[in-house]
């Protein structure tokens, strides 16, 4: 089955499989690894998050977004992750 695209005003997301929301969050992180592994799990975040296979429409860029329900979850996700 064949999962729906969300279209935004910057990039075209592909949801996660995994997440337990469908929504996009307004605090989001584009990450420019495609095939980097993001666990949020481990990153003991207080809020909800989604995680999206992205195409960023300004470059046509493909990466990751992340997106969170908290500010301050975003700037915990920055400061933590690290591509592999």
């Amino acid at each position: 089955m064949a999962t729906q695209t969300i279209t935004t005003g910057l990039y075209k997301l592909y949801p996660s499989p995994r997440n337990a929301h469908k929504d996009v969050f307004d605090h989001q992180v584009f990450v420019p690894y495609p095939y980097a592994i993001i666990d949020l799990a481990v990153m003991d975040l207080a809020g909800k998050t989604t995680l999206f296979a992205a195409c960023r429409l300004s470059d046509m860029k493909m990466g990751q977004v992340v997106s969170f329900e908290l500010a301050a979850d975003q700037a915990k996700f920055e400061r933590l992750f690290t591509p592999d």
